[in-house]
């Protein structure tokens, strides 16, 4: 066969630096702080709820196309708790989507609102499903990049850059806030006039919004409350991130009747459905005190503080987090320009492993000698990747 096996147009996000360095750190012993997930499971009564949904044989067959009911009235019962004091509300039977966790709800937004040779601006670096599922659905990316700052350790959007990015082929905004991996949480300023500029130039937005409860600086404000947003944008939400199963993969968009019509007549497709028994679990889940999520930003705040202050006794120029659990670093105080080099080093150097920024970024030359650590870790194995880290 002399065809190419996979599509010309996906064969470019071929993303294999995640399994290279898990297996650099299977292979020497190595702590991993490359992929972001929790190296503890998230809370005992949402995993009991998981049993005894499998137990009552509910959810072992196919779930509602839309989601279970219980679940679609959680997840607007979460956004009303959280953020009806900013005007946002949901109807349970036309405003939610249930889907095979966030991955899945980008792919199928995309696939659903985009035609072929519509353009989507994206903030660079981003989560590296958004480049293969603007590809799948034919569009077109156009990356804006967030750069760092040394005077506020901080990565910041350029709105300038952003209005220039818009072109009447323009159909809409691929947002993520909190941000991964830079940490960015966009503050109000910044997502009004995002609201603005989507409001004139009459775009859809799709808004990324799985870290909503790991802020640590600022506050989340859901784009959807902005004036003029709420009939033109997807917010994507995410069991995984908030509650640590992120092997569930139960993930849900809120957005306008029409638009979730749109974004289920794609999905459909996909998976069908999925995850039937831990759909009643998250439903649980939602409805936990406000302990539990204040808990949860404090706990990660605290390894937040810590891998933070590890990294720079280390010689890293840290770019703190105000958001998410993912650390951005610069190699260059070190002596070093390739964060790539540099990574496939590091497990050798110092028995630890994390992520080239680079491979985030349409223009690598700007995430270089960029490296991402993860730290929703226990402390114990934050505290040795710390001291591991100082033999550089």
């Amino acid at each position: 066969m002399d065809r190419p096996l996979l599509n010309r147009r996906l064969a470019a996000f071929g993303t294999t630096i995640f399994a290279e360095m898990s297996a650099l750190a299977q292979r020497t012993g190595s702590i991993n702080l490359g992929q972001g997930f929790p190296d503890t499971d998230g809370p005992e009564e949402v995993r009991e709820a998981a049993v005894r949904a499998l137990r009552d044989g509910r959810g072992n067959q196919y779930p509602p196309g839309p989601g279970i009911p219980e679940l679609r009235t959680a997840v607007a019962a979460h956004q009303q708790r959280f953020y009806g004091h900013r005007g946002l509300s949901f109807d349970p039977d036309t405003e939610v989507l249930v889907t095979a966790g966030a991955t899945e709800a980008i792919a199928a937004s995309l696939l659903a609102l985009l035609e072929p040779g519509d353009e989507v601006i994206a903030l660079e670096p981003y989560y590296d499903s958004y480049a293969a599922c603007i590809a799948m659905a034919g569009g077109h990316r156009v990356p804006v990049t967030l750069r760092p700052s040394a005077e506020t350790g901080r990565y910041h959007l350029d709105l300038d850059e952003l209005r220039d990015a818009v072109t009447d082929r323009t159909r809409l905004i691929l947002l993520n806030t909190p941000h991964n991996p830079t940490g960015t949480v966009l503050s109000h300023d910044e997502l009004t006039a995002i609201a603005e500029l989507a409001v004139e130039r009459d775009l859809l937005v799709i808004t990324d919004e799985v870290y909503e409860h790991l802020v640590f600086e600022g506050e989340h404000l859901p784009l959807a409350s902005f004036s003029g947003m709420r009939e033109r944008t997807v917010t994507i939400g995410s069991a995984g991130k908030t509650f640590s199963f992120t092997g569930w993969k139960v993930g849900w968009i809120t957005a306008s009747p029409a638009l979730v019509t749109a974004v289920r007549s794609a999905k459909q497709f996909l998976t069908f459905v999925s995850a039937g028994p831990f759909q009643y679990a998250v439903a649980e889940a939602l409805a936990l005190p406000d302990s539990y999520f204040t808990g949860l930003r404090a706990d990660l705040r605290a390894k937040r503080d810590l891998l933070a202050t590890g990294l720079a006794d280390a010689g890293f120029q840290v770019f703190r987090p105000a958001g998410t659990y993912f650390i951005t670093t610069d190699v260059r105080p070190l002596g070093e320009v390739d964060g790539f080099a540099f990574c496939r080093a590091l497990p050798e150097r110092a028995g630890v492993v994390a992520i080239p920024n680079a491979v985030f970024y349409d223009h690598q030359d700007q995430g270089a000698p960029f490296v991402r650590f993860a730290f929703c870790k226990s402390v114990e194995v934050l505290q040795e990747a710390a001291d591991r880290l100082k033999r550089l």
